[in-house]
């Protein structure tokens, strides 16, 4: 389940990108690490300055509070020359972003 959400959230980050100029871009570092039951890690940086990554691990194991706690960060340039930045947590409370061109 955790290999899934992990998969799926790299998935959309990877399919939201530009398809421009930059649908020949190149993966240069690419880690998952930790895949097990208590959590994982993973990241990746493209040649076109897009880069995330996210950590995320099981809470309150085996009880009627189990949640999966997630900790991450992409970025990426707009299509006006700006690097975004989005720190994020997503947990029982939902998903939580935060950048600087984001309204609080």
């Amino acid at each position: 389940m955790k290999v899934f959400i992990a998969l799926f959230a790299l998935a959309t980050i990877v399919l939201a990108a530009p398809q421009g100029a930059d649908k020949d871009a190149q993966i240069v570092k690419s880690e998952l690490e930790n895949i097990g039951v208590d959590g994982y890690n993973w990241l990746y940086e493209t040649s076109n300055g897009i880069s995330a990554n996210e950590q995320g691990q099981l809470n309150n194991a085996g009880s009627e509070n189990e949640a999966i706690s997630v900790r991450g960060t992409y970025s990426y340039t707009g299509a006006d020359g700006v690097k975004y930045t989005v720190n994020y947590v997503a947990d029982e409370n939902g998903f939580q972003p935060e950048g600087a061109h984001i309204p609080k």
